[in-house]
């Protein structure tokens, strides 16, 4: 598949510009979402067979492999019908905000295939979280899709930083019906302010908020979602012990390891774009901030890894550093749309040769 791509697909998407091949590929799997015997066979081949491969457990949900797609590829919620047909185990959508917003101007992606990597400053553009809602209540719900179904939180740009907590409330409140999980953004680089969430001053109240509007949902008789909490690659490992207090004392569920990065390493000293960097150059940060995470909790809060996974060893490298699950998003705009499929298989065959 991934030769198949090579020669085709990638000369294709990366002769026009990266938005716009993004928004193709949405569009493309999103018509693909809507075949379902095509979908349904799919998923039959590129999915490991359950009755050889036990399931991924974390955070009381499971999932069929340990590869996911991360939040930021499919932002409104269009395309994720079709993620289990290219072997994903669970998909993210997302980031969406309370109400619905541009994001920065174009141009705001830009590719480096030389290096694998991408710098994006899209700024959370997406329709909002009543129009999710919506999109979302027509389709099958949590315990009906054959993978886990992640929604990505972030804050409105327009809302002050004070009544942040509000406004990730009004997300969760219309979405909480139709996610298996919900994460919780306060890690990218693209909104102004947004980081500060991260202080513990501003991280504690909100955690807190959302952790008992989840108690409350239990209370009238809903299922609980689990909450997991998405930070930078860019904290320092103080910071990192503030951010896991808050997480301790609030009961948040795990942590996604790590957004995008503004460090600008090596061959990016001298490129001037602003916004967050993925790819190769995030590996190695990525892999320390989960190694430290699980170091510091014991290995008891679960992991998602992110960051610079290209291949089977670099996915695994997350997992030994104590990720449970790993999702990828730059690394298939350079492998192509089967690359879940074959890290899945390839960490399959990984562990039974352990």
């Amino acid at each position: 598949m991934a030769r198949y791509y090579e020669t085709f697909g990638k000369p294709y998407f990366f002769r026009q510009q990266p938005e716009e091949a993004h928004e193709r590929a949405v569009r493309g799997l999103a018509l693909l979402g809507r075949v379902r015997p095509l979908c349904a066979l799919l998923e039959r081949i590129n999915q490991l067979n359950p009755a050889t491969h036990a399931p991924v457990a974390c955070c009381g949900l499971r999932f069929p492999n340990a590869v996911g797609l991360g939040a930021g590829f499919d932002k409104n919620g269009e395309a994720w019908p079709a993620a289990a047909a290219l072997g994903f185990g669970h998909v993210e959508i997302g980031t969406v905000t309370r109400h619905g917003q541009a994001g920065n101007p174009r141009e705001r992606v830009f590719r480096y295939p030389s290096e694998e990597a991408v710098i994006n400053r899209m700024g959370f553009n997406n329709a909002g979280a009543a129009a999710l809602a919506a999109r979302l209540a027509k389709l099958p719900g949590p315990g009906a899709r054959p993978i886990p179904l992640g929604i990505n939180l972030g804050k409105t740009k327009a809302t002050p930083i004070d009544q942040a907590t509000e406004d990730y409330l009004g997300s969760f409140h219309l979405l909480a019906d139709h996610a298996d999980y919900l994460a919780v953004n306060v890690s990218s680089p693209n909104t102004p302010g947004l980081r500060e969430l991260q202080d513990a001053a501003w991280l504690q109240p909100l955690l807190g908020a959302l952790v008992a509007a989840n108690a409350d949902r239990v209370k009238s008789g809903k299922a609980r979602r689990p909450l997991l909490l998405k930070i930078a690659p860019d904290l320092s490992f103080p910071q990192i012990d503030a951010v896991l207090q808050v997480v301790a004392d609030t009961g948040v569920d795990g942590i996604i390891a790590t957004n995008t990065t503004l460090a600008r390493p090596g061959f990016f000293a001298t490129v001037i774009e602003a916004g967050g960097l993925s790819g190769k150059p995030l590996r190695r940060r990525s892999t320390q901030v989960i190694n430290f995470i699980s170091r510091a909790t014991s290995g008891r809060l679960p992991i998602i890894g992110v960051g610079g996974i290209h291949d089977e060893v670099s996915a695994a490298e997350k997992l030994d550093a104590g990720a449970t699950l790993v999702q990828v998003y730059t690394g298939m705009i350079y492998r192509g749309p089967f690359f879940a499929r074959d890290l899945a298989f390839a960490l399959a065959a990984r562990q039974q040769r352990w």
